[in-house]
């Protein structure tokens, strides 16, 4: 599988499921529901389907003789099982005894699928792809890390079908952001600790989160690396140096370097927005939109027209400028074009480029939040070291209450800073980083999948 395929939802294929009026046109949608690789049009707008996951729905392979029977015989679930078939067949359409359904399938699953379909006197016919429709998304399942990581993007939303899938981009950045904040590698080991028990199943009752020890492992990493890098380790004990700064004495770095990993951070958000923008329409959608390269020529001239203030560097204040202005003016083209034109037209897209502008700067200043939060755990972690080292030479009893407040000490920090730079970590995912990635949001990919059972278990 190429790099490209990895990166994208699986491709799908506008499909029509034809076959004779009747009984067969039931044993048809038999293996179709069996199959579970085609979501059908729903006949019912706004209605859902019963599937075999949602509720206990099953099917007979043949048709039942009686429904009454079956409900007092109790099996409700080949009942609704059989209404859901017949809900789905009164939505085809009918013409000279054969009836058709449409609905969209996995391309690859096509050739299995019409293989099936034959011998129960079917067919899946290819139709071209309704203009202005989106197919539905799939994303693939892929490795155990995207499959952990796969969360974080469901959560936000569905991806647009004509999207790169973001999802293991997007779970390195939250784990990176996450050990920014909660850094110190006493905790980070603890959370590796974690992961491994995850994976292991231990205690019984949180096997269920097994598929997420990557996302836990990731984050314990993170965490430990910049608690190596701060010299941290459960608060500043002396057992690692402090290999690159120390927090609470350099807070100004530390708040420097937070708006450097916001910044890189938000290129890559602009680079895939301009992707996508691109994959979404035509060249000129990526030119004008303010998530596209209007908005990346914005973002990287105010860096460069920052960068030259602060340096000293007319060359690279007029770069900034001229690229900045550039970037205003492509976004405002867009933005005028989307109002309609006229002077209502105008005036709208000089408050859109002001806001643009502001929220821009308001972006960048928040990853300050990165160094801000982990300046927060190093304050927590310093005040139990500190309480532990007065209590350690206080004499007699002491010694037990110290190790009593580093123990529980950490724990509370663990807990809180933990709940504090997971959700912290979230908000700079959505609203600074998806927001540039993502313009509109796209519809899952649903299959009908109704368990079939034979004569033998129906009986």
């Amino acid at each position: 599988m190429s790099l490209r395929e990895r990166l994208t939802p699986v491709r799908m294929a506008r499909v029509a499921i034809v076959a004779p009026d009747g009984d067969a046109l039931r044993d048809v949608l038999v293996q179709v529901a069996d199959d579970g690789s085609v979501d059908l049009d729903d006949p019912v707008d706004g209605q859902q389907a019963a599937t075999g996951a949602e509720a206990e729905v099953r099917l007979a392979m043949t048709a039942p003789a009686d429904l009454d029977a079956l409900a007092d015989a109790g099996r409700g679930d080949l009942v609704a099982g059989e209404r859901e078939l017949r809900r789905r067949a009164s939505g085809a359409v009918r013409r000279d005894g054969i009836a058709a359904l449409a609905g969209w399938c996995p391309a690859d699953a096509i050739g299995p699928l019409a293989a099936r379909l034959g011998p129960a006197g079917g067919a899946l016919v290819p139709l071209p792809a309704p203009r202005g429709v989106s197919p539905p998304t799939m994303l693939r399942s892929g490795t155990r890390v995207r499959r952990a990581f796969a969360p974080l993007v469901q959560a936000y939303g569905t991806v647009p079908y004509a999207d790169v899938d973001p999802t293991v981009l997007a779970g390195i950045a939250y784990v990176v952001m996450f050990g920014m904040m909660f850094a110190d590698a006493g905790h980070g080991l603890v959370l590796l600790a974690a992961a491994a028990l995850v994976r292991a199943g231990r205690p019984r009752r949180i096997a269920r989160l097994r598929q997420a020890w990557p996302f836990l492992a990731g984050a314990g990493l993170a965490s430990a690396c910049f608690g190596f890098l701060f010299g941290e380790f459960f608060g500043p004990t002396g057992v690692l140096p402090v290999r690159w700064l120390d927090p609470l004495e350099e807070p100004v770095p530390l708040l420097a370097a937070g708006i450097g990993l916001g910044a890189v951070l938000l290129a890559g958000a602009y680079v895939l927005g301009v992707v996508n923008r691109w994959r979404e329409g035509t060249g000129r959608l990526a030119l004008y939109a303010p998530t596209g390269l209007a908005g990346a020529a914005l973002f990287v001239g105010l860096g460069l027209l920052a960068a030259g203030v602060y340096a000293g560097a007319a060359v690279a204040v007029l770069v900034g400028g001229g690229v900045a202005f550039t970037g205003l003016v492509l976004a405002g083209v867009g933005l005028f074009v989307a109002s309609g034109g006229g002077a209502t037209g105008a005036v709208e897209t000089a408050i859109h480029l002001v806001d643009l502008v502001i929220r821009l700067g308001a972006n960048v200043v928040s990853f300050t939040r990165l160094a801000a939060f982990g300046l927060t755990h190093a304050a927590l972690g310093g005040l139990v070291w500190s309480a532990t080292t007065a209590l350690w030479s206080a004499g007699g009893w002491s010694p037990v209450l110290a190790v009593v407040v580093l123990v529980v000490g950490n724990a509370v920090t663990f807990g809180l800073e933990a709940l504090v730079a997971g959700i912290q970590a979230l908000r700079l995912e959505y609203y600074e980083l998806f927001s540039r990635v993502f313009a509109a949001e796209g519809r899952p990919f649903r299959p009908w999948h109704l368990p079939v059972v034979t004569e033998e278990g129906v009986s």
